[in-house]
């Protein structure tokens, strides 16, 4: 059985698909705690699942380390063996990441190493792609430049807003993450096995392989 701390930062929709997930003894997977950096409504979710949250506030800290210091003490206090960041909008110190690296991992909403940051789908937009998508990377130091686990592609649309563009990488996304969870779980992906200096991804992303 996984066990499986997840961070969010806003509605959990990725957070409530682990959950439903995780509910299916198939999945191998049990989700210990969900942290958040605000009073997220996606905390929620878990209290419907009967999880622990908690919530470690940067403003309650006079900086940036004292705070993520206190988060990762909240994360080790369960014991994961993975940690998921799930729509968790604070990058992280390195003293946080190489605590709990390689079983780190994140979604972000394009084909990396394509549009990284914070606005991938504006910038996709911007650039006149006709292809975007998702990866599941493990964290690293830098921002979204971590070993890539697997990628979907998703289309761009003729017309497309950068909400409606988003809301169906979302939909790719949960879909993605759980697969990715999944494989973790089951042995067939060995987050030990990566070279964490590698940026080599294992997805070999298809612009066929739409959703």
């Amino acid at each position: 059985m996984l066990s499986v701390v997840v961070l969010i930062s806003g509605s959990g929709s990725n957070l409530k698909a682990l959950l439903e997930a995780a509910d299916n003894p198939l999945n191998g997977i049990r989700v210990l705690a969900v942290g958040a950096d605000n009073p997220a409504s996606g905390l929620e979710h878990a209290e419907l699942f009967n999880v622990p949250t908690f919530v470690v506030a940067p403003q309650n800290f006079e900086n940036r380390q004292a705070w993520s210091d206190v988060l990762l003490e909240n994360v080790k206090f369960y014991n994961p063996d993975l940690v998921v960041l799930a729509g968790f909008m604070r990058i992280l110190p390195p003293s946080f990441v190489s605590a709990l690296s390689p079983n780190l991992i994140n979604t972000h909403p394009s084909l990396l190493p394509e549009f990284p940051g914070a606005h991938a789908v504006r910038d996709a937009l911007a650039a006149g792609a006709k292809v975007t998508g998702v990866t599941v990377h493990v964290v690293d130091a830098g921002v979204d430049t971590g070993p890539r686990l697997e990628q979907r592609s998703v289309e761009v649309l003729a017309g497309d807003s950068e909400h409606d563009l988003h809301e169906r990488i979302k939909a790719v996304e949960r879909q993605l993450l759980i697969s990715v969870v999944r494989d973790i779980a089951a042995g067939t992906l060995n987050l030990a096995q990566l070279d964490p200096a590698s940026q080599n991804s294992l997805a070999q992303p298809s612009a066929n392989n739409f959703h």
